[in-house]
């Protein structure tokens, strides 16, 4: 067990009442739950339509299916991600092509990069929105209208971040959001796409579940006696279980952040001018939902990284690495691309600290005083 582990559950009876709400409720698959979700969602978000799904995955894959993404087309990606962002790519039959990121303060999608990367075959981008902190999105959405290309944005990170004003997640064409154990929305699996298109929500709730024109719950209730399947669909569907929680932690996600907001300003001013460290998005001003608790050390090596995670772990405190370069797994390597000389340094030399609700400032002060010290020593 560590002192200090990386996440904790903000869980609570509140939790454990909706599950058992449901439960016996005797309607446990996706129904009303689901719906209710998907409502607050889209009213949280500002938004017109909000799919539940039963991941992030799925999203990112719906998305490009209703966006008419296939063979033949490419869609522009950072390497510096989850190797979802860049599979559902792969899903449609379409072509990943790699993007650098800014630099080792600013782990998003390079927009200075990112026209250079525009081909005859280029589609869309999907941007990620990494830690909660916005991408480059007025001068993305520039390039995006210039060359016709949809923009699907990867807010696995960010629900309630915002940019200029707006959520994020509801700039471009179509959001996507998880709901994964360690995500500020937990509920163990589960996800959310999000829109302001009709037409894409129509056809990414007829696809998630097999293409069919109603769903159980609909013809449990005599809404329709029958149904067609209108085309090649998937089980892409959340249950009413993880929807009951989902309710529960969007309840409370308003005052968690608040709450991360707190201790993010507690690492910043113990670590932001410590010699030897980049701290990502120091001087970012936006509302944020501080998803993790990005570091980079300077002049490293991922031997170095690892050396000071292993000693971190030594004083009980857990950390992680988000994330390994997308294009650096052997399922990818073949893919041709240019220099990602950013997303490789920090791939190489990021850990992930501690960032939840329930830390005090003694646990980030440990943290810190911890960190500091491992770095003297190993000059």
């Amino acid at each position: 067990m560590y002192k200090i582990p990386l996440f904790d559950l903000n869980y609570d009876e509140n939790e454990i009442r909706a599950v058992t709400e449901t439960i016996s409720s005797k309607w446990i698959s996706s129904g009303p739950k689901c719906r209710e979700l998907e409502e607050k969602f889209s009213e949280a978000l500002q938004i017109s339509y909000a799919c539940a799904v039963s991941n992030c995955t799925a999203a990112l894959h719906l998305a490009l299916c209703a966006l008419g993404i296939g063979k033949g087309d490419e869609v522009i990606v950072p390497s510096l991600t989850f190797v979802a962002t860049v599979n559902a790519v792969k899903y449609v039959g379409a072509d990943p092509v790699f993007c650098d990121i800014v630099s080792p303060m600013d782990i998003t999608i390079d927009e200075t990069k990112f026209e250079s990367l525009i081909t005859p075959k280029t589609r869309a981008v999907i941007v990620m929105h990494y830690a909660g902190f916005a991408c480059h999105m007025q001068k993305i959405m520039e390039i995006a209208r210039k060359h016709h290309l949809y923009i699907v944005e990867d807010a696995c990170h960010a629900p309630l971040s915002e940019y200029q004003g707006k959520k994020l997640g509801t700039l471009g064409d179509v959001g996507c959001f998880s709901f994964f154990s360690n995500k500020n929305i937990s509920t163990g699996e589960g996800g959310m796409l999000v829109t302001d298109n009709p037409e894409i929500d129509k056809r990414v709730k007829l696809m998630r579940s097999h293409g069919m024109t109603a769903m159980s719950y609909e013809r449990s209730k005599g809404h329709s006696a029958s149904y067609d399947v209108a085309e090649l669909g998937f089980n892409y569907r959340m249950d009413d279980i993880r929807a009951s929680l989902g309710i529960v932690q969007l309840e409370k996600l308003a005052f968690d952040l608040k709450k991360r907001e707190r201790i993010r300003e507690w690492y910043l001013e113990n670590l932001k001018e410590l010699d030897g460290v980049w701290m990502p998005f120091a001087d970012y001003h936006e509302f944020s939902s501080n998803y993790i608790m990005p570091v980079v050390l300077k002049n490293a090596d991922h031997i170095r990284r690892d050396a000071v995670r292993e000693l971190l772990q030594k004083q009980g405190i857990q950390t992680s690495v988000h994330y390994p370069a997308v294009h650096r797994f052997s399922v990818y390597q073949d893919l041709a691309h240019g220099e990602l000389l950013n997303s490789e340094y920090v791939a190489d030399c990021e850990i992930t600290f501690p960032m939840y609700g329930k830390l005090e400032k003694s646990d980030v002060m440990f943290i810190c005083n911890a960190f500091r010290q491992i770095l003297e020593e190993l000059q």
